[in-house]
């Protein structure tokens, strides 16, 4: 012990003796340090916000969409036209037990305006339904109602910041006329603020009957048959138990309806909320890794720092090493004693990263309004390992070569 602590004291004065030179070569290290621990809260944070976006949207939730999802990608096919339409939220309304509500919905971008502003967001046509199956709660006034579904008023809901950015401070949305792609809707209600979601902020969204998307912002949209289409469907489960049998009985109802034979693939996909927290857990997942690669390369560019600063130093010390040989220090004490140098560069710089790290992850954090950064100890123990590993991997050569020295050559270097 009294060697390593010895060792370590040749080391810190050995840096010392030339500070600004050890300063730069720690510099790679604290940048690649502080870069590991910033993208990794980073890449923690977004994988925080999907899944807790996904889990705001509502409890106990299937998801009907149009198109088999596994096969989508460049160069689908499918084996029939896919679409939805509301004859099939319908039939899995009246054939599907073990449900508590069916919430169809037309999802698309407009352009909305009021005054001189216009903004452009996304477009949610709803049924009464989709208030409680999505968590969306009234802040001010009231959500749609079937009366607006069944008569086609044209009214809207406003999401919390869409209101927000839409109306000055001192004007009250409610009863305030917009334009949505320059047609009039009168304001019935603004939403609770939800927050960010996977897709972007639940909270910039702008809601009108279902009816009325389908039949004057997207008349277009619709089947072979001439059917109004529909994005997507929401499907709220009575109890968790139930959500397997409940999405095979989906399948089977839309399959027939859709007059599929046995051996065709399905035209939808039915897919459950916990499946979605899967999917997108594995792709934040691929994210952060990646971002933590990213972030190692510049440790890596740090440790040739050190390997380069160390070669240095062995050839300014040449006639100490010979010096000691000649009393007697052993190979493995200059092998030793040039590690430890090595490994002091390397957690030193490791520790300043650590903070600036912090620091970084906690300035992202501030200069994003949705996005928090989650900085964990794995993060901080990853980093310093690494850095740790780093310094010992590219200090061996160096103390190898001074540790292989002939003392009686050493002695005569000049």
């Amino acid at each position: 012990m009294m060697y390593l602590l010895e060792s370590l004291r040749i080391a810190l004065r050995g840096l010392s003796a030339n500070k600004l030179r050890s300063a730069l070569t720690m510099l790679g290290i604290i940048i690649g340090v502080a870069a590991v621990i910033t993208l990794l809260s980073v890449g923690q944070g977004v994988q925080t916000l999907v899944t807790s976006s996904l889990e705001s949207i509502g409890t106990n939730l299937l998801f009907v969409f149009p198109g088999n999802i596994q096969s989508m990608g460049a160069g689908a096919r499918f084996t029939t036209a896919a679409y939805l339409t509301m004859r099939d939220a319908d039939a899995i309304r009246s054939e599907v037990p073990n449900i508590t509500a069916v919430a169809p919905s037309l999802q698309g971008t407009v352009d909305v305006e009021y005054g001189k502003t216009t903004i452009r967001t996304t477009l949610i046509g709803a049924t009464p339904e989709y208030g409680p199956v999505r968590n969306y709660q009234p802040a001010d006034g009231t959500f749609l109602t079937p009366e607006h579904q069944a008569t086609g008023a044209r009214v809207a809901v406003l999401g919390w910041r869409l209101a927000s950015k839409l109306f000055p401070p001192e004007v009250y949305p409610i009863g305030q006329t917009i334009k949505i792609n320059r047609i009039p809707f009168r304001v019935i209600g603004v939403l609770k603020e939800k927050g960010g979601g996977s897709f972007g902020s639940q909270d910039d969204v702008v809601m009108v009957p279902l009816s009325v998307a389908q039949q004057r912002l997207y008349p277009n949209r619709r089947s072979p048959a001439g059917e109004p289409l529909i994005s997507v469907i929401d499907v709220q489960v009575d109890s968790q138990k139930h959500m397997d049998t409940v999405a095979a009985s989906i399948t089977d109802v839309l399959r027939q309806l859709h007059r599929l034979k046995p051996e065709d693939d399905n035209d939808f996909t039915v897919i459950s909320q916990a499946d979605l927290i899967n999917i997108f857990g594995q792709i934040t997942g691929v994210l952060t890794l990646f971002l933590g690669a990213i972030a190692g390369i510049s440790l890596l560019v740090g440790g040739i720092g050190i390997m380069n600063i160390m070669l240095v130093s062995v050839t300014e010390r040449t006639r100490e090493i010979g010096i000691r040989k000649a009393v007697g220090a052993k190979r493995r004490d200059i092998l030793l004693q040039f590690l430890i140098e090595a490994l002091v560069l390397s957690l030193i710089g490791g520790a300043f990263g650590i903070m600036l790290g912090i620091a970084g992850a906690l300035a992202v954090d501030r200069l994003s309004a949705d996005l928090t950064t989650v900085i964990t100890p794995q993060a901080i123990l990853l980093a310093t390992g690494f850095s740790a590993a780093v310094g010992l991997f590219f200090g061996i050569y160096p103390a190898s070569r001074a540790a292989r020295l002939n003392p009686i050559e050493a002695l005569r270097y000049e």
